[in-house]
Protein backbone atom coordinates (compact mmCIF):
# COMPACT_ATOMS: atom_id res chain seq x y z
CA UNK A 1 0.00 0.00 0.00
CA UNK A 2 1.37 3.41 -0.97
CA UNK A 3 1.76 6.10 1.66
CA UNK A 4 -1.56 7.74 2.59
CA UNK A 5 -3.56 5.54 0.22
CA UNK A 6 -5.66 3.90 2.92
CA UNK A 7 -9.41 4.41 2.81
CA UNK A 8 -9.57 4.24 6.62
CA UNK A 9 -9.90 7.41 8.70
CA UNK A 10 -9.18 6.52 12.31
CA UNK A 11 -11.20 8.72 14.65
CA UNK A 12 -8.95 9.94 17.47
CA UNK A 13 -11.73 10.12 20.04
CA UNK A 14 -9.47 10.88 22.97
CA UNK A 15 -9.90 13.41 25.76
CA UNK A 16 -6.29 14.63 25.78
CA UNK A 17 -3.24 15.01 23.56
CA UNK A 18 -1.05 12.53 25.45
CA UNK A 19 -3.53 9.66 25.12
CA UNK A 20 -4.00 10.40 21.42
CA UNK A 21 -0.25 10.49 20.77
CA UNK A 22 0.31 7.23 22.64
CA UNK A 23 -2.07 5.65 20.16
CA UNK A 24 -0.70 7.46 17.09
CA UNK A 25 2.84 6.32 17.91
CA UNK A 26 1.70 2.75 17.20
CA UNK A 27 0.71 3.70 13.64
CA UNK A 28 2.38 4.64 10.38
CA UNK A 29 0.88 6.88 7.68
CA UNK A 30 0.62 4.00 5.20
CA UNK A 31 -1.95 2.32 7.46
CA UNK A 32 -4.52 5.06 7.76
CA UNK A 33 -5.48 8.71 7.84
CA UNK A 34 -6.52 10.42 11.08
CA UNK A 35 -9.68 12.26 12.08
CA UNK A 36 -9.62 14.85 14.86
CA UNK A 37 -12.94 16.03 16.27
CA UNK A 38 -14.19 18.73 18.58
CA UNK A 39 -13.11 17.30 21.94
CA UNK A 40 -9.50 16.57 21.05
CA UNK A 41 -9.09 19.78 19.05
CA UNK A 42 -10.53 21.82 21.94
CA UNK A 43 -7.95 20.49 24.41
CA UNK A 44 -4.97 20.13 22.04
CA UNK A 45 -5.39 22.95 19.53
CA UNK A 46 -3.79 23.71 16.16
CA UNK A 47 -0.29 22.71 17.25
CA UNK A 48 -1.45 19.13 17.73
CA UNK A 49 -2.81 19.08 14.18
CA UNK A 50 0.51 20.34 12.87
CA UNK A 51 2.32 17.65 14.85
CA UNK A 52 0.23 14.91 13.24
CA UNK A 53 0.89 16.37 9.79
CA UNK A 54 4.63 16.57 10.55
CA UNK A 55 4.50 12.85 11.34
CA UNK A 56 3.27 12.28 7.79
CA UNK A 57 -0.44 11.72 8.44
CA UNK A 58 -3.28 13.11 6.38
CA UNK A 59 -5.63 14.82 8.86
CA UNK A 60 -9.37 15.25 8.56
CA UNK A 61 -10.35 18.08 10.90
CA UNK A 62 -13.93 17.23 11.79
CA UNK A 63 -15.37 20.41 13.34
CA UNK A 64 -18.59 20.62 11.30
CA UNK A 65 -18.59 24.39 10.91
CA UNK A 66 -22.16 25.74 10.99
CA UNK A 67 -22.55 29.50 11.34
CA UNK A 68 -23.17 32.61 9.27
CA UNK A 69 -21.32 32.56 5.91
CA UNK A 70 -18.63 35.10 6.83
CA UNK A 71 -17.74 33.35 10.07
CA UNK A 72 -17.49 29.95 8.40
CA UNK A 73 -15.42 31.37 5.54
CA UNK A 74 -12.84 32.78 7.94
CA UNK A 75 -12.73 29.54 9.91
CA UNK A 76 -12.14 27.56 6.72
CA UNK A 77 -9.28 29.87 5.71
CA UNK A 78 -7.66 29.42 9.12
CA UNK A 79 -8.06 25.66 8.87
CA UNK A 80 -6.47 25.55 5.42
CA UNK A 81 -3.37 27.26 6.81
CA UNK A 82 -2.86 24.33 9.18
CA UNK A 83 -2.29 22.04 6.19
CA UNK A 84 -5.12 19.61 6.87
CA UNK A 85 -6.12 17.12 4.19
CA UNK A 86 -9.88 17.45 4.72
CA UNK A 87 -12.27 19.76 6.58
CA UNK A 88 -16.05 19.88 6.85
CA UNK A 89 -19.03 22.16 7.27
CA UNK A 90 -22.65 21.26 8.02
CA UNK A 91 -24.92 21.21 4.98
CA UNK A 92 -27.82 22.46 7.11
CA UNK A 93 -25.99 25.79 7.16
CA UNK A 94 -27.35 26.27 3.65
CA UNK A 95 -26.12 27.10 0.18
CA UNK A 96 -24.76 30.58 0.96
CA UNK A 97 -22.68 29.28 3.83
CA UNK A 98 -21.23 26.42 1.79
CA UNK A 99 -20.49 28.70 -1.16
CA UNK A 100 -18.71 31.12 1.16
CA UNK A 101 -16.62 28.25 2.52
CA UNK A 102 -15.66 27.17 -1.01
CA UNK A 103 -14.82 30.74 -2.05
CA UNK A 104 -12.66 31.15 1.06
CA UNK A 105 -10.30 28.48 -0.31
CA UNK A 106 -9.92 30.08 -3.73
CA UNK A 107 -6.84 32.11 -2.79
CA UNK A 108 -5.34 29.64 -0.32
CA UNK A 109 -2.00 28.08 -1.19
CA UNK A 110 -3.15 24.79 0.33
CA UNK A 111 -6.69 23.67 -0.50
CA UNK A 112 -8.02 20.81 1.64
CA UNK A 113 -10.93 18.69 0.54
CA UNK A 114 -14.10 20.48 1.63
CA UNK A 115 -17.03 18.26 2.48
CA UNK A 116 -20.45 18.74 4.06
CA UNK A 117 -22.17 16.77 6.81
CA UNK A 118 -25.70 15.68 5.88
CA UNK A 119 -27.54 13.70 8.60
CA UNK A 120 -25.57 12.45 11.59
CA UNK A 121 -25.29 8.65 11.76
CA UNK A 122 -26.55 8.74 15.36
CA UNK A 123 -29.90 10.07 14.12
CA UNK A 124 -32.91 7.98 13.09
CA UNK A 125 -36.44 8.74 11.95
CA UNK A 126 -37.73 9.71 15.39
CA UNK A 127 -34.93 12.27 15.78
CA UNK A 128 -35.77 13.91 12.45
CA UNK A 129 -39.46 14.01 13.37
CA UNK A 130 -38.64 15.66 16.68
CA UNK A 131 -36.71 18.54 15.09
CA UNK A 132 -39.24 19.00 12.31
CA UNK A 133 -37.34 17.66 9.30
CA UNK A 134 -39.79 16.07 6.88
CA UNK A 135 -38.98 12.83 5.12
CA UNK A 136 -36.83 9.81 5.93
CA UNK A 137 -33.13 10.03 6.84
CA UNK A 138 -32.27 8.87 3.30
CA UNK A 139 -34.49 11.54 1.70
CA UNK A 140 -32.85 14.24 3.81
CA UNK A 141 -29.37 12.96 2.96
CA UNK A 142 -30.14 12.98 -0.77
CA UNK A 143 -31.56 16.50 -0.65
CA UNK A 144 -28.58 17.85 1.32
CA UNK A 145 -26.11 15.99 -0.90
CA UNK A 146 -27.50 17.64 -4.01
CA UNK A 147 -27.36 21.02 -2.30
CA UNK A 148 -23.76 20.41 -1.25
CA UNK A 149 -22.67 19.46 -4.77
CA UNK A 150 -24.27 22.52 -6.34
CA UNK A 151 -22.59 24.68 -3.67
CA UNK A 152 -19.17 23.36 -4.74
CA UNK A 153 -18.41 20.81 -2.04
CA UNK A 154 -15.97 18.00 -2.80
CA UNK A 155 -18.25 15.50 -1.13
CA UNK A 156 -20.36 14.76 1.91
CA UNK A 157 -20.48 12.83 5.15
CA UNK A 158 -23.30 10.29 5.18
CA UNK A 159 -24.24 6.86 6.47
CA UNK A 160 -23.00 3.92 4.42
CA UNK A 161 -26.62 2.86 4.18
CA UNK A 162 -27.28 5.77 1.82
CA UNK A 163 -24.17 5.30 -0.33
CA UNK A 164 -25.57 2.93 -2.97
CA UNK A 165 -28.46 5.30 -3.65
CA UNK A 166 -26.12 8.30 -3.75
CA UNK A 167 -23.80 6.60 -6.25
CA UNK A 168 -26.71 6.47 -8.68
CA UNK A 169 -26.47 10.28 -8.80
CA UNK A 170 -22.86 11.14 -8.00
CA UNK A 171 -19.73 9.78 -9.67
CA UNK A 172 -16.55 8.61 -7.94
CA UNK A 173 -15.09 12.13 -7.89
CA UNK A 174 -17.70 13.16 -5.32
CA UNK A 175 -16.38 11.89 -1.97
CA UNK A 176 -18.72 9.93 0.26
CA UNK A 177 -17.20 9.79 3.74
CA UNK A 178 -19.00 7.28 5.94
CA UNK A 179 -18.88 7.06 9.73
CA UNK A 180 -20.83 4.40 11.59
CA UNK A 181 -18.52 1.69 10.24
CA UNK A 182 -18.35 -1.40 12.42
CA UNK A 183 -16.31 -4.52 11.58
CA UNK A 184 -18.05 -7.87 12.05
CA UNK A 185 -18.53 -8.59 15.74
CA UNK A 186 -18.07 -4.98 16.93
CA UNK A 187 -20.49 -3.17 19.21
CA UNK A 188 -22.78 -0.57 17.65
CA UNK A 189 -22.10 1.89 20.52
CA UNK A 190 -24.11 5.09 19.86
CA UNK A 191 -24.32 4.59 16.09
CA UNK A 192 -27.69 3.74 14.55
CA UNK A 193 -27.16 3.50 10.76
CA UNK A 194 -24.10 1.25 10.50
CA UNK A 195 -22.36 -1.10 8.02
CA UNK A 196 -19.25 -3.28 7.83
CA UNK A 197 -16.12 -1.89 6.09
CA UNK A 198 -16.24 -4.30 3.15
CA UNK A 199 -19.95 -3.75 2.46
CA UNK A 200 -19.52 0.03 2.73
CA UNK A 201 -16.73 0.06 0.14
CA UNK A 202 -18.69 -2.25 -2.16
CA UNK A 203 -21.63 0.14 -1.92
CA UNK A 204 -19.44 3.05 -3.06
CA UNK A 205 -17.98 4.74 0.02
CA UNK A 206 -14.83 6.79 -0.64
CA UNK A 207 -13.48 6.78 2.92
CA UNK A 208 -14.51 4.94 6.08
CA UNK A 209 -14.44 6.57 9.52
CA UNK A 210 -13.69 3.99 12.22
CA UNK A 211 -12.99 4.89 15.83
CA UNK A 212 -13.57 2.67 18.85
CA UNK A 213 -13.28 -0.72 17.08
CA UNK A 214 -9.65 0.28 16.35
CA UNK A 215 -8.69 2.65 19.18
CA UNK A 216 -10.10 0.33 21.87
CA UNK A 217 -8.69 -2.83 20.30
CA UNK A 218 -6.13 -4.88 22.25
CA UNK A 219 -3.98 -4.75 19.10
CA UNK A 220 -4.94 -1.66 17.06
CA UNK A 221 -2.36 -2.22 14.33
CA UNK A 222 -3.52 -5.80 13.78
CA UNK A 223 -7.15 -4.68 13.70
CA UNK A 224 -6.38 -1.87 11.27
CA UNK A 225 -4.29 -4.15 9.07
CA UNK A 226 -7.07 -6.72 9.02
CA UNK A 227 -9.62 -4.12 7.97
CA UNK A 228 -7.33 -2.79 5.22
CA UNK A 229 -6.77 -6.31 3.95
CA UNK A 230 -10.52 -6.98 3.90
CA UNK A 231 -10.95 -4.11 1.46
Amino acid sequence: MNQNSSKILVALDYADRQSALQFVEKLTPNLCRLKVGKELFSVSGPEFIKELIDRGFDVFLDLKYHDIPNTVAKAIQATAKLGVWMVNVHALGGRKMMEAAREALSNCEHKPLLIAVTVLTSMEQSDLNEIGLQGTPEENVLRLANLAQTAGMDGIVCSAQEVARLRQTFDANFCLVTPGIRPEGSRNDDQKRIMTPKKAMEAGSSFLVIGRPITQSDDPVATLTSINNSL
